[in-house]
C-alpha cells in the first residue's frame, strides 16, 4: 500500500477549515461493542509486540499493551516543522511585545515624528559615545516601533545618538520593538530625556512646542515633559518667539539655561529681522561651539549702552583746573590735581559732615 494510504489510514480525512456540526449519536447495538479490526495496512505498518515481552515490561498490567503507533519519517518531518513554527511565533510574539532585543540595521530607522533634538555638528559627546561602544559594545538598547507607513522600517522613540554612532561604526544598533501609538512614543520620548537630563532648556521648549502644534493635549505634553502648567507655559512662550532659523543656527547651547534664554527671548522681540538673518548668516558664527554662539548671538542683540557724557573740569578764578567731574548713569566722580591746589582733596574730605548735614537741612525746609 501507498504512503499516502499509510498516512490517510493513520489521520483518517483531512480536517476542515471550519468547524464541523457535531453529530448525534447512532443508537448503540450490543453487537457492534466488539472493537473492530485495525486496517490492514495499518496492522502491517504498525505490528503489535509479543503479548510475553509486554507482560513482562508491565507487571502491573496483565491485560493485553494497546498497539502502540511508530512514526514515520514524514509524521518526524511535520512534527520537527511545526515545532519550528511554534518556536518562531513565540519569538515574533516576544519581540512584538518589546520583551527582547533584536538588532536593526541604522538605516532602516527614522526619526520620531516629533523631534525632541537640536543638530549639532560640534556635538563634543559623540566621538567619545563612538569609542564607548567600538570598545564595550552598545549597553543600553534603544526603543523604536514598527514604522506607521513602512512595513519595512522603524520609527525611533530614543535613541537618537546611538542611532548616529552605530552607523559611524558599519554595525547595526541594539534595540526593543514595541508596537506605540503617537501619544506613548512621545510619552515614552520624553521620559526617556527627562530621566537623562541631556536636553538642554531650548530643547525642551522646541519639543513641548511641537507636541502642541500636533495636537496633543496639554495633559499629554506634561506626562511626556514632566513639567507643571506654568513651566511648560513658559517653555512654549520662549519657543514661539526665538525663531528656528536662530535655534538651528545656535544648536543646543546646553550651558544656556532658562533666563539667559528668556534674556535673549526678550531681546529678539525688539530686534529687527533683518538684524537677526544677518547674525545667523554670519560665517564666523558657525565656526564657535555651541555655547560660544549662544553668547555671541545675545551680546550682539544687546541694547547699545547709553553714552556718557564728556568730562566737565571746575577750575578756579585764574582759569586752572582744579577738579575733574565725571557723571554716570548712578554715579558721579570728583577728583582733584593736587599739583595745582595742593591739600584741597583732604580738606573737602574733612568737611564732608558738615556739608552733608548742610545738604539735608536744605532739602527739610518747605
Amino acid at each position: 500500500m501507498s504512503r499516502k494510504s499509510n498516512l490517510d489510514a493513520l489521520f483518517g480525512a483531512k480536517p476542515s477549515l471550519q468547524p464541523a456540526p457535531t453529530p448525534a449519536p447512532p443508537p448503540v447495538d450490543p453487537a457492534a461493542e466488539a472493537p473492530s479490526p485495525e486496517p490492514e495496512a495499518f496492522a502491517a505498518a504498525n505490528p503489535a509486540p509479543a503479548e510475553p515481552e509486554f507482560a513482562a515490561a508491565n507487571p502491573g498490567n496483565p491485560g493485553p499493551r494497546p498497539p502502540e503507533r511508530s512514526r514515520s519519517g514524514a509524521v518526524r518531518a511535520m512534527s520537527s516543522t511545526l515545532r519550528g513554527l511554534a518556536a518562531r511565533a513565540d519569538a515574533a510574539a516576544e519581540i512584538e511585545a518589546g520583551t527582547v532585543v533584536v538588532e536593526i540595521a541604522p538605516e532602516r530607522i527614522d526619526d520620531s515624528f516629533i523631534a525632541d533634538r537640536v543638530a549639532d555638528a560640534t556635538d563634543p559627546g559623540l566621538p567619545a559615545l563612538v569609542e564607548s561602544i567600538r570598545e564595550s559594545g552598545q549597553q543600553v538598547p534603544i526603543l523604536v516601533r514598527p514604522h506607521p507607513s513602512d512595513p519595512d522600517r522603524f520609527q525611533v522613540a530614543y535613541g537618537r545618538r546611538r542611532i548616529q554612532a552605530a552607523r559611524r561604526l558599519a554595525r547595526p544598533v541594539r534595540a526593543v520593538v514595541r508596537p506605540l501609538s503617537d501619544a506613548e512614543l512621545v510619552v515614552a520620548q520624553g521620559k526617556e530625556n527627562l530621566e537623562r537630563q541631556d536636553l538642554s532648556y531650548i530643547e525642551r521648549a522646541f519639543f513641548a512646542l511641537r507636541l502642541e502644534e500636533h495636537g496633543f493635549p496639554r495633559a499629554t505634553i506634561i506626562a511626556a515633559m514632566g513639567v507643571g502648567k506654568g513651566d511648560l507655559s513658559t517653555l512654549i512662550s520662549v519657543a514661539r518667539t526665538v525663531p528656528a532659523e536662530v535655534v538651528r543656527a545656535i544648536g543646543p547651547a546646553p550651558a544656556a539655561g532658562r533666563p539667559r534664554w528668556m534674556l535673549l527671548a526678550e531681546r529678539i522681540r525688539t530686534a529687527s529681522p533683518k538684524r537677526i538673518a544677518g547674525l545667523v548668516a554670519d560665517p564666523a558664527l558657525a565656526d564657535k561651539p555651541t555655547n560660544e554662539r549662544f553668547a555671541a548671538v545675545l551680546s550682539a542683540l544687546s541694547p547699545p549702552a547709553a553714552p556718557r557724557p564728556a568730562p566737565q573740569v571746575w577750575s578756579d578764578e585764574a582759569g586752572r583746573g582744579i577738579a575733574r567731574i565725571e557723571r554716570g548713569p548712578d554715579r558721579v566722580a570728583l577728583s582733584f590735581d593736587e599739583t595745582a591746589e595742593p591739600g584741597l582733596a583732604d580738606y573737602v574730605l574733612d568737611r564732608l559732615p558738615e556739608i552733608l548735614a548742610a545738604y539735608r537741612a536744605g532739602r527739610a525746609r518747605p
